[in-house]
């Protein structure tokens, strides 16, 4: 869609919404390129409500003496206050501008509703991991546009480092490579060798023994995952610090969190799961890097809960029982919500616990086969062990 606007110049007012280095300023310049409209360009962190009369002036003065638009393009749109973003509000009502905004805050949150309404919302994300490898190779080896003309060279490992680092921000990758290809001396052969050292150097990062396809991710996420299970909460935090530090998926850190707290604390304490889920919807929401102190909390909390596998026991041991024995619901649970179900013998017997003191009855639940099974075994921690004795008390009656 926005490629077709933009070649048919028949651009609509646009917010471009998405983090750092993502392009948003970058389709304002093509836009500026390609649009046979004026275009003006100002920055809601320095402009005032002065800038924005002289732009207006122009933009109707334009447009009454040569039927020409004009595009008025605010980066940091999101840094206007209501005042500034009702002012303009009826010119871009009234066709006298197209606005292009560019914020890095959800505009629904940030950006006036009337202004919102008369926009289409484009959102960016952050470039993938092979994007940004491209837009290096392309920056060191173009001629015209890029470094080529300086005749670096980028080793593999440095390629793989700065395109993970970056986190899908092109003007940080970019300005790393440039500092590197410009304060890097020229080796033997006449050429500059961008290494891992130098890429770590020039994104002031460094390089930590962290491959997330190779054993050493699977051995700090094993670290991690047997810290919490172990109750050591500054063991834990610190391999989740190396994981983030890395440029790990904080979805894929959430994840392992929950099924901890399912695993490894249970029942013991019901809040963990909680707690970890809470936290799993929460980093999606709002990402890096605030994320990191929400995933500390759920990360400390976690491997300072009283610990059960009670619930993992629980479900092997039932899972073994279904493999091995062929079973048959009771009579007596079997559904008698359908006509003839009575003539059947289905649901005769059975007996509504909540019609007995402490919402409890004595019957048979398991199938005949396996009736004398038990499967969930309560722990002595935490809630676990008010589970255990409220079990023992009903099985005692």
């Amino acid at each position: 869609m926005l490629y077709r606007a933009i070649k048919a110049d028949k651009l609509s007012s646009l917010i471009f919404y998405g983090p750092p280095g993502t392009g948003k300023t970058t389709l304002a310049k093509v836009i500026a390129h390609t649009t046979s409209a004026e275009f003006k360009q100002i920055n809601a962190t320095v402009a005032g409500k002065k800038d924005m009369e002289e732009v207006v002036k122009e933009a109707k003065d334009l447009q009454g003496m040569y039927g020409k638009k004009t595009i008025l393009f605010i980066d940091e749109i999101h840094r206007f206050n209501k005042g500034q973003q009702d002012y303009l509000l009826p010119f871009v009502e009234d066709g006298t501008l197209i606005l292009i905004g560019a914020t890095t805050e959800n505009p629904y949150f940030e950006v006036n509703g009337a202004l919102i309404s008369r926009s289409s919302i484009f959102e960016l994300h952050p470039l993938e991991k092979t994007d940004i490898k491209e837009l290096l190779l392309r920056a060191v080896n173009d001629t015209e546009k890029g470094l080529g003309s300086f005749h670096a060279v980028i080793e593999d490992d440095a390629l793989e480092f700065l395109a993970d680092v970056s986190g899908g921000d092109a003007r940080n990758a970019l300005n790393a490579i440039e500092l590197g290809v410009l304060t890097t001396d020229r080796s033997e052969d006449g050429q500059i060798h961008i290494t891992l050292d130098v890429a770590s150097e020039c994104i002031q990062k460094r390089v930590v023994n962290y491959d997330k396809k190779g054993d050493n991710h699977y051995d700090i996420i094993s670290a991690f995952i047997k810290s919490m299970r172990g109750s050591d909460p500054d063991a834990a935090v610190f391999y989740l610090a190396k994981m983030l530090y890395a440029g790990e998926d904080v979805k894929f850190i959430a994840r392992r969190i929950m099924i901890c707290a399912s695993e490894d604390v249970g029942n013991a304490d019901p809040m963990a799961l909680t707690v970890a889920v809470a936290a799993a919807q929460a980093v999606e929401r709002i990402g890096m890097p605030e994320s990191q102190i929400i995933l500390s909390q759920a990360v400390t909390y976690v491997a300072s809960a009283p610990k059960s596998n009670s619930a993992v026991n629980a479900i092997f041991a039932a899972n073994d029982a279904v493999r091995n024995n062929k079973t048959t619901v009771p009579t007596h649970l079997q559904d008698a919500h359908y006509k003839g179900a009575q003539k059947l013998g289905h649901g005769i017997g059975y007996k509504y616990a909540h019609d007995y003191p402490n919402h409890y009855v004595d019957q048979q639940y398991l199938p005949d086969e396996i009736k004398d099974a038990r499967f969930y075994e309560p722990g002595d921690l935490g809630y676990e062990k008010q589970i255990k004795e409220r079990l023992q008390k009903l099985r005692e009656q």
